[in-house]
């Protein structure tokens, strides 16, 4: 079979397969907005309320609520801390941040026409953080299971000639062949086979079944998965007041991903029938996305203390691109000799744009206001997970993963609960939230819990607020989709202090 590499530029590779599952799916679909200090006082519990620039986020009929024009900056600082257990070993760990949550302004527009039912309208301009993805994950124990068998599982099928090097071809050639021609099943194995970390069973080019050389016993791992970046959310917003009562508005919204990640494990056993003594493998991860959604809502004032909120959000359709990269080291023994083998393709695996269309949600909310005391808020909505789409559909690979999240994944619900109490000029406020698991296995992630405080001051025509957000969600994860998976469990807590300088122009 003769070899062409259709397209090479430096160390860039096109690969014509993609490499997504159902964790990917969900983490560009799930929001944990990281707002206003206000808003996350009451634990994001404002669909009814309006009057705050991460409300807009929730109820875009929000912002014609406000009196006047109004701007916001807010910053937060992260803490998340970890604590896995594999294999009857547990490592905690923790990781912190710094970041801005959100940036906006709403501009108010008085109808000078008294006679009008239309009393005013709004413009608002705001960015709220959705998602953010930094965290550092680490975990050990002593395994039945080598991670060789994840190489071993990859080469399955695949022909011998595919693995070997021509005369003449170096590694990233080769490498970059594969990536352009068969997809990352195909790298793996050449990785693998390259690594000496199995063999074939016959000698032949058309050999395409394959036996290990890491043999039987307890391998000792150390894993680590550290990640980086976030998701936000950019909105153009337009509301209205009808009379009195009656509020009504619509989001344009831009979203954005950065998100990068990378794999480390470390294995190796001292197993007497084992040719191979470690394997050192590195996984990297880049991904930049962008999408369009729409929200329209209305909230009603049913009379001086009841105030209800409805808000529907349309799917997000995103555009996704990946890039990423490996590198494997191993070491083994030969009639007492020792020797290392380490493969570095330096090639950046780019692969072909994909669109994901993630759920869309409705939401009802109901509001009690105590006058210039305080209020209470109450939020509820609703995502079907399972509708997540990979395209083109037409892609056999994106029909069997859509299938899988079909099957794996269902409707949730989220409940909110927030309360304010104002004295003077001083508030006190806190916050209690819910999300159920959008995976039908609640073993793989558990329910989202959290509750929240804080402290407001209002000094006229400027605010301070302060809050601070605690969530806990457990989970169960593979290190790798074949091969090597037995899962680790995680319970995550995650510390979010979050300060807000409110300012009316």
């Amino acid at each position: 079979m003769k070899r062409k590499i259709f397209l090479l530029i430096g160390i860039v590779s096109f690969s014509i397969l993609n490499a997504q599952n159902t964790v990917d799916a969900l983490r560009y679909s799930t929001e944990n907005i990281q707002g206003t200090a206000r808003f996350n006082s009451l634990s994001g519990a404002f669909g009814a309320l309006g009057g705050d620039l991460s409300a807009i986020d929730i109820n875009p009929a929000g912002s014609s609520v406000f009196l006047e024009n109004t701007m916001a900056l807010t910053f937060s600082v992260f803490n998340k801390s970890n604590s896995n257990s594999y294999f009857n070993s547990t490592v905690k760990n923790e990781y912190s941040d710094f970041d801005i949550a959100n940036l906006g302004a709403v501009f108010v527009f008085d109808n000078r026409d008294e006679s009008s039912n239309w009393k005013k309208f709004s413009l608002g301009i705001n960015f709220n953080t959705h998602s953010n993805y930094d965290n550092e994950l680490f975990v050990y124990g002593n395994s039945p299971r080598s991670v060789g068998n994840f190489f071993l599982d990859q080469a399955q099928g695949i022909p011998l000639d595919l693995l070997e090097l021509r005369s003449g071809e170096s590694i990233s050639d080769l490498y970059a062949f594969l990536g352009e021609t068969e997809g990352t099943e195909a790298q793996n194995a050449f990785l693998g086979y390259q690594a000496y970390i199995f063999d074939p069973v016959e000698n032949d080019p058309s050999n395409t079944t394959y036996t290990s050389n890491f043999g039987s016993g307890v391998y000792s791992q150390d894993y680590a998965l550290l990640t980086r970046g976030y998701a936000g959310k950019y909105s153009f917003n337009i509301s209205t007041q009808y009379k009195d009562d009656y509020y009504f508005g619509i989001n344009f919204n831009a979203h954005t991903i950065d998100y990068r990640q990378s794999t480390y494990l470390f294995e190796g056993n001292n197993n007497s029938n084992s040719f191979i003594k470690t394997i050192d493998f590195e996984n990297n991860l880049s991904v930049l996305g962008n999408g369009f959604s729409m929200q329209a809502g209305a909230i009603a004032k049913i009379n001086e203390n009841i105030r209800v909120g409805f808000t529907y959000d349309t799917p997000t359709w995103f555009t996704i691109s990946e890039e990423t990269t490996q590198f494997i080291e191993t070491s083994f023994e030969d009639d007492d000799n020792s020797f290392t083998t380490t493969l570095s393709p330096n090639i950046i695996n780019v692969f072909n744009d994909y669109k994901l269309s993630s759920p869309g949600k409705v939401s009802a909310s109901a509001a009690y206001i105590f006058g210039k005391k305080g209020l209470l808020s109450l939020d509820y909505s609703y995502k079907d997970y399972s509708s997540i789409k990979f395209k083109p559909t037409s892609d056999v690979h994106f029909q069997t993963l859509n299938n899988v999240i079909n099957n794996t994944l269902k409707g949730a619900s989220t409940v909110k609960l927030g309360g304010e109490y104002r004295i003077q000029w001083v508030s006190l406020r806190g916050g209690l939230q819910f999300s159920e698991s959008p995976y039908q296995d609640k073993d793989i992630l558990g329910d989202r819990k959290g509750y929240s405080l804080g402290l407001g001051f209002n000094f006229g025509n400027y605010n301070l607020d302060f809050a601070f957000v605690r969530t806990e969600q457990k989970s169960e994860e593979q290190l790798f989709n074949s091969g090597l998976s037995t899962p680790y469990s995680s319970n995550s807590n995650e510390n979010n202090f979050i300060f807000t300088l409110g300012i009316d122009l």
